[in-house]
């Protein structure tokens, strides 16, 4: 596509009316829908389906947790390589060596420890695409060798002898700027131009507040269901003020949080357990639950406070609350409570002690 030709491709698929709904939902590879109101993300969508009828390569640029993978996931069920496989690596969570054996594969024998052959990342992603999820996380030595495969279109396995033809289409995620990156020599120029064929870059959603009242709601219905209850207004607008740093990912997760703790009650703010400048630890946002209910009354999150209920049990009951509500997943829990696996880790052998 040359520069005139995507904006009039853009420009037949981004219509009037998909411009003024107040909600445009599309389907991923996974059925996981995009929910947006907002111009620019609607744009975006309009881009991403008019490069999926080509093979070109596509860096999506964003803050975590902004829906880069669902793009790409986007671009690859808009294409004709829909029905073929769909591969995604994280750069990030393998070291060089063995992200170098995931991609690409070995031979038997290849170093210690290959003691069978391995298929490659690329070889499974054939006819299909492949993510590269957080590409600049990848070492300037193993990224010669990504270039050579995209130049080439053929891998070399770790320890192969013959080069194998490869036919993938080609997707990079990240939430570095890869140009400031390129100029600071942690990034290969000629890698950054291969793949920023087609630069797409996702907006944080403080850029598009719009979003937030039809994402909660979405997301409500996602973990309660088609009855899920409607929020007060004063909770919308806690809501709508909050910068979410975390992005879409961390809304998702403060509306299953204020699932579980509400248990079927309307959440209150509380419930979202926000982390805000005054929120600074569960322990104080615990206390400011006790302070706001009634004595003998329970709590949104159905916890029953007494005459004489200290922080201490408040926040240790709400602890094993999340746990029961998460079926035990220590993970999940302390995702949903805010605080680090190693903070909940030792709370429990406090309360064990």
């Amino acid at each position: 596509f040359s520069a005139e030709d995507l904006e009039r491709v853009v420009e037949r698929v981004v219509t009037p009316e998909s411009r003024s709904l107040r909600g445009s939902s599309r389907k991923t590879q996974r059925g996981r829908p995009i929910v947006t109101s907002d111009a620019v993300m609607i744009r975006i969508l309009g881009v991403a389906e008019a490069v999926a009828r080509s093979d070109a390569t596509v860096l999506v640029q964003g803050e975590s947790g902004t829906g880069k993978e669902l793009i790409a996931r986007f671009v690859h069920t808009s294409s004709t390589r829909a029905r073929q496989p769909f591969v995604a690596v994280n750069c990030a969570a393998l070291p060089a060596t063995l992200l170098e054996s995931e991609l690409f594969g070995h031979e038997k024998g290849a170093f210690t420890g290959a003691q069978n052959r391995k298929i490659g990342k690329f070889e499974l992603a054939h006819g299909g695409t492949m993510l590269l999820d957080e590409v600049s996380e990848m070492d300037l030595a193993l990224q010669a060798k990504l270039l050579r495969v995209l130049q080439e279109r053929e891998v070399d396995r770790v320890g192969g002898r013959d080069p194998i033809a490869i036919d993938v289409r080609v997707i990079a995620t990240t939430n570095q700027n890869l140009a400031e990156s390129v100029k600071k020599g942690k990034f290969r120029a000629d890698l950054f131009y291969r793949l920023n064929v087609i630069p797409i870059t996702l907006p944080p959603l403080r850029e598009r507040k719009g979003d937030v009242k039809l994402l909660v709601e979405h997301f409500m219905k996602q973990y309660l269901g088609d009855n899920a209850p409607s929020l007060p207004k004063q909770v919308l607008a806690a809501l709508m003020d909050y910068d979410w740093p975390g992005n879409v990912r961390e809304l998702q997760n403060a509306v299953e949080r204020a699932a579980i703790l509400s248990r079927g009650q309307v959440p209150c703010e509380q419930d979202f357990l926000l982390n805000t400048g005054n929120r600074a630890t569960l322990a104080e946002q615990v206390e400011i639950e006790r302070e706001h209910t009634q004595q003998e009354q329970p709590t949104s999150g159905g916890l029953m406070i007494t005459s004489g209920t200290t922080v201490q049990d408040m926040e240790r009951a709400l602890i094993f609350e999340t746990l029961r509500a998460t079926n035990n997943n220590r993970t999940q829990a302390a995702n949903l409570l805010g605080i680090s696996i190693r903070t909940l880790r030792n709370k429990l052998n406090e309360y064990a002690a």
